[in-house]
């Protein structure tokens, strides 16, 4: 196998080669958008360019090479919508990986799904309910929040033994969608929610936070909301009071192994875990890190990576026809085979969602997220 960065050179030059859009040999335009400079989303860019660049060197898709078309929304709604009306006018675009966000893929839909010439969106991570009701051209691989809020909430109750529970939610899409689900999941098997706090990027310190739960008899453990930023944050000011409550969160923790030993212990649920079992998980793992180095993916890279291949069967079934495309996809998993990707079986509903993915419950055990054990 050629380098990466060889890889991906050959389908650019091939790009170039072919000049104008829809012939014989020209080139597959998909877009690909999320928060490219910010942490969260290198690894479902680099996921993409993997499958890319691998399809590729396999000759393409019926002999035309695939090219990502690659923007960064930073993750800001105004961004995304600006984003895809580009990418939507984009001549020869036949669909877009993206975006990585509940809030930018919600605002973005509209867009994706109007007007006379619809593009399909399938996102890896936006686990938002709101995705659900987003049109008919949106698409995602992962649980939604209501799955993760359920699981922790069983983890909660049935392995930590947790009866009392305070959140710390980020006030968007994806915070509040996590918060409601494991709220209610919780507080239907009896549990109280001792405290909810909302809370924005550009909050100064969530110290008073964790001491108002000092003051109200402390909790017997604290669910995070929100983003890895936040939550290490979090972790860090209640390791500096002295508090030692267990900590749990949902997929946007991701990463949160990273952090030291303050994250040992820390319970998130996953769509995806770089060390759970399977062939082809492994050899995507293994040419993960060929190209990238020592890194892993998360569930972001590894979505991405599902989402391009199963472009790839799409276009070979039917073309680059966006309204076939979207046709395609929605019989996968009924009138089309189930796409069977690293991160699992794909089969798509009536509503773009994957009901039958469950989410796992990583711990992290020395610097490193493990399948937590019950």
């Amino acid at each position: 196998m050629r380098p990466l960065a060889t890889r991906l050179a050959l389908s650019l030059f091939g790009l170039v080669l072919a000049g104008g859009c829809g012939t014989e040999g020209d080139p597959i335009l998909i877009g690909l958008v999320g928060p490219f400079s910010q942490p969260r989303g290198a690894s479902m860019q680099l996921g993409a360019e993997l499958a890319v660049a691998e399809i590729n060197e396999q000759g393409g898709v019926r002999g035309r090479p695939l090219v990502l078309l690659v923007r960064d929304d930073s993750a800001a709604a105004n961004v995304a919508v600006r984003i895809a009306q580009e990418l939507y006018d984009r001549r020869g675009l036949v669909a877009v990986i993206g975006h990585l966000n509940s809030s930018t893929t919600i605002a973005s839909a509209p867009v994706y799904n109007g007007g006379s010439r619809p593009v399909v969106q399938v996102s890896p991570s936006a686990s938002s309910p709101l995705v659900t009701t987003a049109g008919p051209y949106t698409f995602r691989v992962c649980p939604s929040d209501r799955v993760h809020g359920v699981r922790l909430a069983d983890w909660a109750w049935d392995q930590l033994r947790a009866r009392t529970v305070s959140i710390i939610y980020e006030n968007d899409d994806y915070g509040r969608g996590v918060r409601s689900a494991f709220a209610e999941a919780f507080q239907a098997m009896g549990g109280r929610i001792l405290t909810e706090d909302p809370y924005t990027a550009s909050i100064p310190t969530f110290e008073p936070y964790l001491r108002r739960l000092v003051q109200r008899g402390g909790v017997d453990a604290v669910m995070i909301a929100g983003t890895l930023e936040a939550a290490e944050r979090i972790i860090a000011t209640a390791d500096s009071l002295g508090l030692d409550y267990p900590v749990m969160g949902a997929d946007g923790l991701a990463g949160l192994e990273n952090m030291g030993g303050a994250a040992e212990g820390a319970y998130v649920s996953l769509a995806y875990l770089p060390r759970q079992e399977g062939a082809a998980n492994e050899r995507f793992v293994t040419a993960y890190q060929e190209a990238y180095g020592d890194r892993l993916p998360d569930h972001r890279g590894a979505g991405a990576y599902d989402i391009v291949y199963l472009l790839a069967d799409a276009i070979a079934a039917v073309g680059t026809n966006r309204e076939r495309i979207q046709l395609y996809l929605s019989g996968v998993g009924s009138d089309n085979p189930v796409f069977n990707g690293v991160t699992g079986p794909i089969a798509f509903d009536a509503h773009g969602d994957v009901p039958d993915k469950d989410v796992v419950i990583g711990v992290v055990r020395d610097s490193r997220m493990v399948p937590a054990r019950q």
